[in-house]
């Protein structure tokens, strides 16, 4: 199971919100580049990098902090938050984005989604499925949609989405452990799928759970920045992964 940390970006600080609330914002680190380094100091081959200023506007906004992290450091980024356009997309990958994550485009505007699957390939693009009580969540997950969280995957998957990172809104940034039984639930419903959960990690005993469910990753966000998960542990587990 890969380990996949993130870094959440508001105002070009490294910042961590609860429940996807703006309000409960905490700016952990004012550069960004100087986290990335730490991570891959610690033997971490990819980041999570979440655009938040992008994902509340119409458009990206923190791409130069992924061009310095991209170009700084070998980490495999998958870049989301506000990509809602062909041309946002393109800003994307030049600026250093090994893979994107369409969460609200993939609800909003189902036939731009589905040309970036087509065009980019789906190791390239990922389906963003954040969800408040099984139900889709979008704009940086200031609303629900009306789509039902195991249906909205399936028929992606239909039209060849491979990745899908799901957040259970309830949990994320809450460190009270992430949801097992959703995750359980997709992977029973979803066949094939690969998928990386995210929201509540809170302890290290906990990715040894995920991986056996057969999450295909995990991201890691407050858990590292309030130490409850060292670099070092992290580090060791990704080498005996690597055996």
């Amino acid at each position: 199971m890969r380990i996949i940390p993130a870094i959440d970006i508001i105002e070009g600080k490294c910042v961590r919100l609860s429940k996807g609330d703006y309000n409960t914002k905490i700016i952990y680190n004012e550069n960004p580049l100087e986290v990335a380094k730490s991570f891959e100091a610690h033997g971490i081959e990819y980041l999570h990098l979440v655009d938040l200023d992008g994902a509340k506007s119409s458009q990206i906004v923190n791409y130069k902090i992924l061009e310095q992290i991209a170009t700084q450091t070998k980490l495999k980024i998958d870049f989301g938050g506000g990509l809602k356009s062909d041309s946002d997309l393109k800003i994307a990958f030049e600026s250093g984005a090994n893979q994107i994550t369409g969460g609200s485009i993939a609800v909003k505007n189902r036939e731009l989604f589905e040309k970036w699957i087509t065009e980019y390939g789906s190791d390239k693009i990922i389906l963003g499925a954040d969800a408040n009580n099984e139900k889709v969540a979008v704009s940086g997950w200031l609303e629900d949609s009306n789509e039902d969280l195991i249906p909205f995957i399936q028929d992606y998957q239909s039209k060849g989405i491979q990745y899908v990172i799901c957040t259970d809104i309830a949990k994320d940034g809450m460190l009270e452990g992430p949801s097992f039984d959703l995750y359980a639930k997709i992977l029973a419903e979803a066949k094939g799928i690969k998928l990386i959960a995210s929201g509540g990690i809170s302890t290290f005993d906990e990715l040894p759970r995920l991986a056996e469910l057969g999450c295909e990753g995990t991201i890691i966000g407050k858990a590292i920045y309030e130490g409850r998960i060292s670099l070092k542990q992290l580090e060791q587990y990704v080498l005996s992964m690597n055996y």
